[in-house]
Formats: structure tokens, sequence, C-alpha cells
């Protein structure tokens, strides 16, 4: 049950927003996030060029009509001040706060912001301060070319939102409706995940996250930011381990202890022998300060042998992590190639109600055939997989 939400939609209508792919699809995407809403739910439209200005005050959002065609007027044209757009959304959203409920501006925008006061630094005080007064930021990414997508991201960020790239109906679909409560319904917020191996594991490197990495003092101070959850939101962690006795491994063992306690090595009897590892999980509900410990063991039975018994979507995910990093060169996956990707994806669609897997496969072979020949190898790779 999703609480009333007050959400100011703040568009760029500068003229590097003037094709189909951006200002056109801008108005689907926002019309059909106004389909979803109700008569508790409030939507006002901010738009910024040259200047910033409201183009429609706080609306019920069953009033939909009107903010439909307050959308359709939008027309693209001028430069870009987006620090003077943001500057007026948080102010509507402000007066129009919602005690309790889902206080939210929603950026749509290529993220080419060029004029005006527009210091990353300062934007980026400035939607702390208003996280902290309760307003939350999400950035929707929109056209090619000139897409700053570490800038939309690096706002959402700091706005304990998130950010999303829309490239199409579909995709617009996808994160306005299909899932629309993980996009603007936090339910835990300054999410920490920490992950200790034991000595059994010889090497270990997370993949992906290099953005989003903590000290590890910061694990356990609530006044250190980190990311939300929204309801219905999955966050996914891939590690790839070399196992104690694994001919695998890039890194040569150290002269004064080969494991990572200094060089004891785990005994049959010690009381975690049986563990793998020790996840810890920290999570804030929404409006607290102090923050609530998840705490969690990882046996060696967990391990599967056999990738073939992992989930579809563990086996799906592992897919577009390494289809990720072949993409990027493919500085650490061997001879994983996009035969590989295409192969264990295709055997993890599963029953796909949306056709997102299926559109994966399409990128799969549409970035194989752009490829050089040595990069589109298919030579084989063997796995094994923890859940």
């Amino acid at each position: 049950s999703i609480p009333a939400a007050n959400l100011v939609f703040l568009v760029d209508v500068s003229g590097s927003m003037q094709t189909p792919d951006k200002l056109e699809l801008v108005k689907q995407s926002l019309a059909m996030l106004t389909d979803q809403l109700s008569a508790k739910d409030r939507v006002s439209l901010v738009v910024y060029a040259g200047a910033a200005g409201l183009v429609l005050e706080p609306t019920a959002g069953n009033d939909k009509a009107k903010i439909k065609a307050a959308l359709q007027r939008l027309t693209a044209g001028g430069s870009t001040n987006g620090g003077a757009g943001i500057e007026l959304a948080y102010s509507v959203a402000q007066q129009a706060f919602i005690q309790g409920g889902i206080n939210r501006v929603v950026i749509a925008s290529d993220g080419d912001m060029n004029v005006g006061t527009v210091g990353v630094e300062a934007l980026k005080a400035m939607i702390e301060e208003k996280r902290k007064a309760g307003i939350t930021l999400t950035t929707l990414g929109y056209g090619s070319g000139n897409y700053n997508s570490e800038l939309m991201e690096q706002l959402a960020d700091v706005g304990n939102g998130n950010a999303a790239y829309i490239d199409s109906l579909h995709e617009a679909r996808k994160v306005l409706v299909d899932q629309l409560s993980s996009t603007v319904f936090t339910i835990a917020q300054d999410v920490k995940i920490q992950m200790e191996f034991s000595p059994r594991v010889k090497e270990y490197r997370l993949i992906g996250y290099e953005n989003r990495l903590l000290n590890r003092e910061d694990f356990n101070n609530d006044k250190v930011d980190a990311g939300d959850i929204g309801a219905g939101h999955t966050v996914t962690a891939i590690y790839e381990l070399v196992m104690e006795g694994s001919e695998g491994g890039l890194v040569d063992p150290l002269r004064y202890g080969s494991t990572k306690d200094g060089g004891k090595k785990i005994a049959s009897s010690d009381a975690h022998a049986n563990e793998l590892g020790f996840l810890r999980l920290r999570y804030k509900n929404p409006g607290e300060g102090k923050s609530k410990l998840i705490e969690q063991p990882i046996k060696m039975a967990d391990i599967h042998r056999d990738l073939a018994q992992a989930s579809d979507s563990f086996r799906f995910a592992a897919a577009v992590a390494g289809w990720g990093q072949v993409l990027r060169g493919g500085e650490y996956t061997g001879s994983f190639s996009y035969g590989d990707v295409r192969a264990l994806a295709q055997g993890a669609r599963g029953t796909d109600a949306f056709g997102y897997r299926g559109e994966f496969l399409q990128l799969v072979s549409l970035s194989e055939s752009l490829a050089t020949p040595a990069a589109a190898s298919t030579a084989r790779a063997t796995t094994a997989a923890i859940e």
C-alpha cells in the first residue's frame, strides 16, 4: 500500500532535448506515471532552460487531463540552467509537502546542464539538505550522444533516490509502471552490505560497485550516508571467488602466510569451519536515525558445484555481470565470451513475463556482432555458483 505522493516533475526543455527520443518521450513517460496516481496524490510541473518556471501548480493526481495537457504544452529551446530548475522544484515540493507521504522531485533530462550556477558540489549540497528535510530525488535520463549519466547518477545518489535511463516506451513502462513502487516508495534507508570471507577463500573480487564502496569503519557509522531500497527493489552483489587449494587465482601466495588471517589454517574442529563467509546488512527504517543490523553466515554447503543447479535469477544475473565485463575489455574474464554470456542467459530466461530477458539477449547478440573476432570467440569457461 503506497502512501500519498507529492511528486514534482522537473523537465529539461533546453534545445538539446528537441529530439523524439528526448522531450517527446519524456511527455509520454510522465503521462504513463500520471495514470498510476490517485486523488490522494499531488503532481506539480517545473521546467528549466535558460530560466526556470512553474508550469503546473500542485494538482490532484486524479485530475489526469489537466496534468497531461500541461505536459503536452512543453516545447524545447534555449540553454540549460539546471541549477535554477532544481532549486525551484524543491521549493514547490516543500510547499506541497505531505507529512508521512512520499515527497520526491523527478528530473527528466539528458543531464546536459551547461548554463547558470551549476557547480556539481553546490548542487549536491543543496540536494543533500533537502534530503534531510524529507524530499528525495529520482533522475530519469533520456537521449544519447551528450547524455551525462555520471551527473544524473551522482545527483540521485545524494538525493537518496534512483537513476534510470529511458530509451523507449517499453523501458518507461518498466520503470514508471511495473516498478513504480520501487522507484518512488522507500522502505529502507542507508542500506549497507559488508561481506567477510573465511580463510577458505584465497582470493575474491567484487564485480561492480566501484562507485559505492565504503570504508570498513563506516559500516557501523550511522552518520555515513548510503543507498536506499524501494518496495520490491532487489539489489544483487556478485563476487568471484578463488578457493583455497584451487589452481585458479591471480595473486601469488604471501611469503609469511598464505591465508587472509596471517597463515592460520582452518581445522575441521574450528567453530566456523563449515562457513564460507559472513554477511552483515545495516539499514534504517524511513525517518529513523539508528540503523538495524542483520547477520547471516553463508555455509560451504550453499555452494553449487554445478552451475546448472543454481536458480534462473542467479544464472541470469551472472550472465549480465559477465557481459558488462566483456564489454569493458574482459580484463579478468579469461576465455569467457559473448557466446558464453548468451548461452548462460538463454538457459536462465525462465518465464520472462515482460520480455526484459529476451531484450537482453538481443543486446548480447548485437554487441557480439560489433566486437572484434578475438573478443567474440566462443571458448567455454567453468563456473561454480553460490546463492
